[in-house]
């Protein structure tokens, strides 16, 4: 906690309202313009400094599938000279967990190898994501968001990143300038789009579309009428990943996990929701689990718990059959959740002393009572009674706002990436989103109709080849729309034909455990050969691009 003459300090006006850059990110892209028209020159581009392009890399969502497909891309980049064109780095879900990671180490965009060889590393020692997980819960806004950072940072991304996003401010311009994305939940479900998408990078977070923005370092401070009342400590950057990458948050997903015996049209209302809901956090939270754990006898208890809660869905199997909405079915579903959570309760207690029983001690007494009411993201809130109109009621009148996966909404960052703000010529989409292939794409340029932001015009004959596409589309932009590279991870070159594709989605799906170093490694590899197969391609839109700044300069 900070004192009132220290909050002074920090800024007169602690809300900026615009809808340019501002100072700090200005500053660094004006260095890093230095390191991509070096770039440029090294690959035979030429180009002035005055016309030096505005490229990003916007990396679509998709679990672990996502992160580990954008090391690799990022790998074949430095590999064919290509990394250090980039402007800018966003991401968005999955994609957010490996953008963490890589930023831990400020000369990253140099040296690929080292990132790409920690994610087969030993991983992290239970005690060491216990005790950060104990500090968080003592906190008032602790989450499941908490836990999920926790358990993607030690089990998948195998670092416990404690650093802060906005230390990287005062970085030299070595790296592309990296963009978090989140949305807000309740404007997500209710408000309007302009109250929906969130960005962070390290010298600002807010509203992208609203134009409402605070110092990251000041995300979860206490704010009321404009005014910083209180700071607190800023999230780290597990729990940043948390928040960015927690698309089990949203009930639409929960649909989506459910068993396929489960499955039957007409019989999934609210009862049903919330029954499914509590079961899957605690089957996700066994298999993340289980990624940070070596010894055997601890293993064996996990096997025993999925074993329970397994036997538990399939003897609820009855109550699927009650007609949909009746008492008795609400009734049968939460004696159901009931009988879920007191039987880990009851688990637990089976289990002797240590480091485990003392983690799965913290989730019965802190984790449970979050998995009933749904607790994600939880965050104070900068424009509480914030008195201006153009802010929407549901951000006003509430003291917290809930942070959750942008990717739910659209699956790759475009909304901070299109219009004049940051003024974009090409955009590289590799897409590795599950899902409908081009979707990411059409609700982005619907986002961009909707808010008249520029966006190039998608053939609709192009959509056709949804389930099997090719490895590279190029649409281009006129005028002051940028250009879009869009590179699907799995297609026509590396699958023989749809029946593939979606097979290799399925077993690399979004909400898996951990993966194996051998489903690691091929999506690796998959993703490098999608880069390096289309180099010329990208060099060739690169060169458009410093014609586009040309024309608008």
């Amino acid at each position: 906690m900070e004192t009132m003459e220290a909050i002074t300090a920090i800024s007169e006006k602690p809300i900026r309202q615009s809808k340019s850059l501002c100072s700090g990110e200005q500053e660094y892209v004006h260095k890093r313009k230095q390191v991509v028209l070096e770039s440029l020159s090294s690959l035979g581009i030429n180009c002035t400094a005055d016309s030096v392009p505005h490229i990003t890399l916007l990396a679509s969502g998709g679990g672990q599938r996502s992160a580990v497909g954008l090391m690799g891309s990022l790998y074949q980049m430095e590999k064919d000279g290509l990394l250090d064109c980039l402007l800018y780095l966003g991401g968005v879900s999955g994609s957010t967990w490996s953008m963490s990671s890589i930023y831990n180490d400020s000369q990253w965009s140099t040296s690929m190898d080292k990132a790409v060889s920690r994610l087969s590393g030993p991983g992290v020692e239970l005690q060491e994501a216990l005790a950060w997980l104990c500090e968080r819960a003592k906190e008032e806004y602790f989450s499941l968001s908490d836990i999920w950072g926790v358990l993607t940072s030690a089990g998948i991304m195998k670092q416990m990143d404690m650093r802060h996003l906005s230390d990287e401010a005062s970085r030299n311009a070595t790296n592309p300038y990296p963009i978090y994305s989140a949305i807000e939940k309740h404007c997500f479900s209710n408000g309007p789009t302009e109250g929906k998408w969130f960005e962070v990078s390290p010298h600002e977070a807010g509203f992208t579309d609203l134009g409402y923005f605070i110092e990251t370092s000041l995300l979860g401070s206490k704010f009321k009428n404009g005014e910083l009342l209180e700071k607190k400590p800023e999230m780290d950057m597990i729990k940043l990943q948390g928040v960015l990458g927690s698309a089990v948050a949203h009930e639409d997903t929960i649909r989506g996990l459910i068993p396929p015996w489960l499955n039957v049209s007409g019989h999934l209302d609210g009862a049903a929701e919330d029954y499914l809901r509590v079961y899957s956090a605690l089957d996700k939270l066994v298999a993340l689990t289980r990624s940070t754990i070596k010894d055997p006898e601890a293993l064996c208890d996990l096997d025993k718990l999925q074993k329970i809660l397994g036997d538990k869905l399939k003897h609820n199997e009855s109550a699927w059959q009650e007609p949909e909405g009746s008492d008795q079915r609400q009734s049968v579903f939460l004696q159901s959740s009931e009988e879920l959570l007191a039987s880990v309760e009851t688990w637990s207690e089976s289990l002797k002393d240590g480091a485990f029983k003392t983690y799965v001690s913290l989730l019965t007494k802190k984790v449970l009572p979050k998995i009933i009411t749904w607790e994600w993201g939880t965050t104070r809130n900068f424009l509480y009674q914030y008195q201006d109109s153009v802010v929407p009621t549901c951000l006003r009148s509430n003291e917290r706002f809930h942070l959750i996966d942008a990717g739910l909404m659209i699956n790759a960052a475009y909304p901070s990436f299109l219009g004049g703000k940051r003024d974009i010529d090409l955009i590289i989409a590799p897409e590795y989103s599950a899902g409908t292939m081009f979707e990411t794409l059409t609700f982005a340029r619907d986002y961009a109709a909707e808010m008249q932001k520029p966006f190039p015009e998608i053939d609709e004959r192009i959509l056709e080849e949804r389930d099997w596409p090719k490895d590279c589309y190029v649409f281009e932009g006129k005028e002051n729309e940028a250009s879009i590279v869009y590179m699907p991870l799995f297609n026509r070159r590396n699958c023989k034909d749809a029946e593939e594709v979606k097979a290799k989605m399925e077993e690399f799906s979004t909400f898996q455990g951990p993966f194996s170093q051998e489903q690691l490694k091929f999506v690796l590899e998959t993703a490098k050969a999608n880069m390096k197969n289309n180099k010329e391609t990208l060099l060739g839109q690169i060169h458009k691009a410093v014609l586009h700044r040309q024309n608008k300069s």
